[in-house]
């Protein structure tokens, strides 16, 4: 039997964690709110008539692309933009300097200089604005292109005519008692215009295409939109089934997900301090190279260190299909408990193995908690 023991995650490959975590948990602020015609309010200061730029599909001689953000005073104090910070070196900012009076309005614009090469991107800009307490974060994406493609090329999930980049869509983070919203290009790839309706579509989901019906041979937005709910928790996803003309197809052909986290934004310093706050022997479970089609059975020990009482609302994994997961019972405040899950380490490959659990929780200090299982399948 091999052996296997609980350690720290030095030998982790850093590089492969940090990325599989960042795509798993996406930063952003907090305390947000759309109004009516979808420009986002954040702590009832500042609103943004959008927190996404998609420059859709570009070419690499199209040269520097440009956009702007409106940032409006929605408070009655004066507000000023501190600070924006690009995540890159290939993305100018400049932003307006002067404090924006209450109802005033200013601007970040922003130049991405498109010289880096065909590919996907996703920029972010960070921004830091007084009288809002989390830094705020938009976006720029985009796909840039060598040549010229087709729509066919650009958009190869279809439905009919009906055609899209992807039908697995990350929405990101989502705080208890918000809505969150995104959008992204499709097209009509045919020669007469279509009228795109969903069916199926999940709870908490709404999908809708502008415009619509599609001309020929044209592109449009599909905006989705998820809501909160307390009934879900973690890593979600929301389905919906495409249906082109009155063609209903594949049954929650198109799903989006979103990681729904508890809303802390509210609570005061000495309110956290009173909350939960969970704390592992050990967050790393390891075992030794073993052959394909044992079953670990991974334990982590958990003592809560906290004033009150641990809910763990949801335990995740990045390996949904070759995991199990069990509910974690509540731990009283001082009481340990355990999280367990199974991995299944039949048809994984063979090398070094990684699988990064998420816990959901109800703690202030550690709404987010990851533990992973490592080991070598020979």
């Amino acid at each position: 039997m091999a052996a296997v023991k609980s350690g720290s995650i030095q030998a982790l490959p850093l590089l492969l964690l940090g990325a599989a975590l960042s795509l798993l948990f996406p930063t952003g602020a907090r305390s947000q709110t759309k109004t009516p015609d979808g420009q986002t309010v954040f702590e009832n200061t500042v609103q943004f008539d959008k927190t996404v730029h998609d420059f859709g599909n570009v070419l690499l001689s199209d040269g520097p692309l440009v956009c702007s953000f409106t940032v409006k005073n929605v408070s009655s104090k004066p507000i000023a933009i501190s600070g924006v910070t690009s995540s890159c070196g290939c993305t100018n900012v400049t932003w307006t300097r002067e404090p924006l009076a209450p109802g005033k309005s200013g601007t970040i614009s922003a130049t991405f200089s498109n010289d880096q090469g065909p590919y996907p991107f996703d920029k972010t800009l960070t921004v830091s604005i007084a009288g809002v307490r989390d830094q705020i974060v938009v976006r720029l994406r985009g796909n840039v292109h060598e040549k010229k493609k087709t729509l066919s090329e650009m958009y190869p999930k279809q439905f009919g005519s009906f055609a899209m980049e992807q039908t697995d869509i990350k929405l990101g983070n989502l705080s208890q008692g918000a809505v969150k919203s995104d959008a992204a290009f499709v097209a009509n790839i045919g020669k007469s215009p279509i009228k795109v309706e969903f069916k199926d579509v999940s709870e908490f989901l709404e999908l809708s295409v502008s415009p619509n019906p599609i001309p020929a041979g044209q592109t449009a937005k599909i905006s989705y939109t998820v809501t909160a709910s307390r009934e879900r928790w973690g890593k979600n996803y929301y389905y919906a089934t495409p249906v082109v003309d009155g063609k209903a197809y594949a049954k929650d052909a198109i799903g989006i997900w979103a990681v729904t986290k508890e809303d802390f934004s509210s609570m005061s310093k000495e309110e956290k301090a009173k909350g939960a706050l969970p704390k592992f022997k050990s967050s790393s479970y390891s075992f030794d190279v073993i052959s394909p089609g044992k079953v670990i059975e991974a334990e982590y020990e958990l003592q809560n260190e906290g004033k009150s009482d641990l809910v763990i609302y949801k335990v995740d994994t990045d390996m949904p299909d070759k995991t199990r997961t069990y509910p974690v019972p509540t731990v009283k405040a001082g009481g340990s408990g355990k999280v367990k899950v199974s991995l299944d380490t039949k048809d994984l490959p063979k090398g070094e193995t990684l699988v990064i659990i998420t816990l959901t929780t109800n703690s202030p200090l550690r709404p987010i908690v990851n533990l992973f299982i490592t080991g070598a399948i020979k």
